[in-house]
């Protein structure tokens, strides 16, 4: 059986036909399985765990997603950039779970240049006045604000919010709070702006999205947690909060909490497996400062109710004048 070389050192994730040619790769070895071939003319290095059958296939399609746009940068005309969904992965941003489209979002602004067109590229035209552009790591691509704009037809309220408090974290200081300090990926004036720089598709559920950004989610299923609650009819809780005790010695922080009445409610993801004898830790330590600690589940997450009823609960006992319901 003959054995794969080795591609030069000097060729990136992402190369031309012709610059492997010039360093004597054969055609040949540009067919084999650790090279894809995303556009003409292009090849992409295949990661070897990209082949690992036990990565979650959403993940995994993302990451291909991510690849595909990386190779077109490097043939990408100068007008042209990087938006809706291909934009929200190069951000690092949440979307909808489930499949991805293989086909990478390209656009150009205005009337002057001619749609993008590629194999696995979806070309799109935009308007100048309501979609600004930067540069991140070399790569031309739609801001946030402008990237959750253009969303509103296709997302829901919850998706464009989850967006949304993603792109305007503000990394605060606190206990053991990583990132301190990092500026946010946006301001929520700049989503505004975006909203109102045209006439917009889906722009009643932007409007609605646009009032529930806040600055302290740190994931995607406590934004749902959130707006759970919200539409319940309950409080708006404050998020990520820090608690001490009575001493001042910290408890911990927790995702969403309504400190008046001492009810913290955190979400227990799939993640949260490996971190478990400190999340149960943790809730002991609420629990005797005098806290009611509801955890929500992953399970649990798409049956709202469950969850809700019992925050309510707590409430009402802790003196909240709601009614139960």
């Amino acid at each position: 059986m003959s054995v794969r070389s080795e591609l030069p050192s000097t060729l990136g994730a992402a190369f031309s036909v012709a610059e492997a040619r010039r360093l004597g790769v054969g055609a040949g070895r540009l067919r084999a399985a650790d090279v894809a071939a995303p556009f003409k003319g292009m090849r992409l290095r295949v990661p070897a765990q990209s082949h690992d059958t036990a990565r979650n296939e959403f993940e995994a399609a993302e990451q291909e997603h991510l690849d595909a746009a990386h190779a077109y940068a490097a043939v990408m005309r100068r007008g042209e950039f990087f938006c809706y969904e291909t934009a929200v992965l190069l951000w690092g941003g949440p979307r909808p779970h489930g499949p991805i489209s293989a086909s990478i979002d390209v656009a150009v602004l205005g009337d002057d240049d001619g749609l993008p067109r590629a194999t696995n590229v979806r070309g799109r035209r935009l308007a100048s006045r309501s979609t600004r552009i930067v540069t991140v790591q070399g790569l031309r691509v739609a801001t946030p604000a402008s990237t959750w704009a253009m969303l509103g037809r296709h997302w829901s309220v919850d998706q464009l919010t989850a967006f949304g408090d993603y792109a305007c974290r503000i990394w605060r200081e606190g206990v053991g709070r990583p990132d301190a300090g990092l500026p946010p990926l946006a301001r929520i004036d700049q989503f505004a702006a975006a909203l109102a720089s045209s006439r917009r598709v889906g722009a009643a559920k932007l409007r609605e999205s646009l009032d529930l950004i806040r600055c302290d989610s740190w994931s995607p299923r406590e934004t749902g947690c959130r707006l759970a609650l919200l539409r319940a009819g309950l409080p708006e809780p404050l998020l990520n909060l820090d608690v001490f005790d009575e001493t001042g010695s910290f408890i911990g922080c927790t995702d969403m909490a309504y400190p008046d009445q001492k009810v913290a409610i955190e979400y227990q993801g799939r993640q949260h497996a490996e971190t478990y004898a400190d999340d149960v830790e943790r809730a002991e330590r609420f629990r005797a400062a005098g806290w009611i600690m509801i955890q929500v589940t992953s399970a649990a997450y798409d049956s709202p109710r469950s969850y809700t009823t019992r925050v309510r609960q707590a409430l009402v006992s802790r003196g909240w004048p709601g009614l139960l319901t």
